[in-house]
């Protein structure tokens, strides 16, 4: 008899945001006079850029000519595209990548998610406390989560919290692990570490043989010098860390699909049983030869146009636009006396609930009062209980109004 994973079974029965997609609609359909803005899942509104919509244009005319179409593409991604990356992405910073460690993908959720694939499920993982759900999850489905306690958190996960009372920073576990997710900016709380900070986290891996799982998804709304874009601009980052990165919010690409991840040739781990050590790049691209045919040529040729002159020009003005909704947001929050964190080197602003609210009864209230949609906190783990994370990713009219709305109500009653 064909037998399931009973992991799938352990988790909760929905994703954090079809939840409140279903809280949504059911409101909408009771209330089909309420004009709601959507402030919740970060998803982008601006439309891609000129210089992505003509490459686009380019590249399908290219698929219609025998002399010029595509099939099947290299697993890895194509050349044009890795070596542009090194150059413009990291080049940059002062950071040597051969384009050969670079992997695109469909974005940095997939390649975040698929990662464990090839991590023994002996591993212990530790998460930052809140923490974007696909981290969890995907470590429930591979096996090395544990049991699902009443407090909301894994059994066998190393849970390190990020609050105001340690200034969002994580400590570095009391206890023995193998790998740790860090993604700076942060998700769900937009906040960040310095390049001190982010050092600490770096040497500790080193000396005690401990994997970094980086997301840096959201690294192009970054406005702060002494906050770093990658973790290779810290020495010797490259022997202990992976990165993601991602279009999706950096230019729009959250319907159109693109990411990649960064894996270091000179990053080794061990093997399950012995000392024998093996190349996690060899082993990421074995696992994509054999479970990804690659990213479609055109959205590639789109990616890839994102760094011409223009394009980041098209960009930045994208990253603008919605980093100057994240200070009309914080700013109007606090103008009526909330706190709040983030959307200074991030689109997402973390705010903290009245005295008495849950993070689902503030969603409830600022929904069928307002008729704002966020995201409860308590959703992203269970330090972020008592916060609600706004998305500065809308539209600025959609934003302006919100606010307005916030500002002629009482938030506390």
């Amino acid at each position: 008899m064909a037998k399931i994973n009973d992991n799938f079974i352990k988790l909760p029965e929905s994703y954090l945001f079809s939840d409140i997609s279903k809280k949504v609609n059911t409101y909408k359909t009771e209330h089909p006079e309420a004009k709601v803005i959507r402030m919740g899942i970060g998803d982008v509104t601006l439309p891609l850029t000129g210089e992505v919509i003509q490459s686009l244009h380019a590249a399908t005319d290219e698929m219609a000519q025998a002399a010029t179409f595509k099939g099947y593409g290299p697993e890895q991604g194509y050349r044009f595209l890795t070596e542009t990356i090194v150059k413009e992405a990291y080049l940059p910073l002062g950071i040597q990548l051969d384009p050969e460690e670079i992997f695109i993908s469909d974005g940095a959720k997939s390649d975040t998610g698929n990662f464990g694939d090839i991590l023994s499920k002996e591993n212990r993982i530790a998460v930052t406390d809140p923490v974007y759900p696909v981290y969890i999850d995907s470590n429930v489905m591979g096996y090395r989560a544990g049991e699902l306690g009443s407090n909301g958190k894994w059994s066998n996960i190393v849970y390190l919290p990020c609050t105001p009372d340690n200034n969002f920073v994580p400590a570095l576990p009391q206890e023995k692990i193998d790998v740790v997710y860090l993604c700076f900016p942060n998700n769900p709380t937009g906040t960040t570490l310095t390049r001190d900070q982010l050092k600490v986290w770096v040497d500790y891996a080193i000396k005690n043989d401990v994997l970094i799982l980086f997301d840096a998804a959201y690294e192009a709304f970054i406005t702060e010098k002494e906050v770093p874009h990658s973790i290779y601009e810290i020495e010797n980052a490259k022997k202990v860390a992976v990165e993601f990165r991602s279009f999706s919010k950096t230019a729009g690409f959250t319907g159109t699909r693109c990411g990649y991840t960064v894996v270091p040739k000179e990053l080794l781990l061990s093997c399950e049983e012995g000392d024998k050590k093996v190349s996690l790049n060899k082993l990421w691209n074995r696992r994509q030869c054999t479970k990804f045919n690659g990213t479609p040529y055109i959205i590639q040729k789109a990616a890839e146009a994102t760094f011409s002159p223009k394009g980041k020009e098209e960009v930045k003005a994208l990253i603008d636009y919605y980093m100057s909704n994240a200070k009309i947001i914080r700013e109007s929050l606090e103008n009526i006396g909330m706190k709040v964190f983030g959307g200074v080197n991030s689109p997402y602003i973390w705010m903290k609930t009245p005295e008495g609210f849950s993070s689902w009864e503030m969603f409830d209230k600022l929904l069928k009062e307002v008729n704002i949609v966020t995201t409860p906190g308590v959703g992203f783990g269970p330090s972020g209980e008592g916060f609600i994370r706004f998305s500065a990713l809308g539209n600025r009219e959609d934003t302006l109004e919100a606010m307005e709305r916030i500002k002629h109500w009482n938030i506390k009653k």
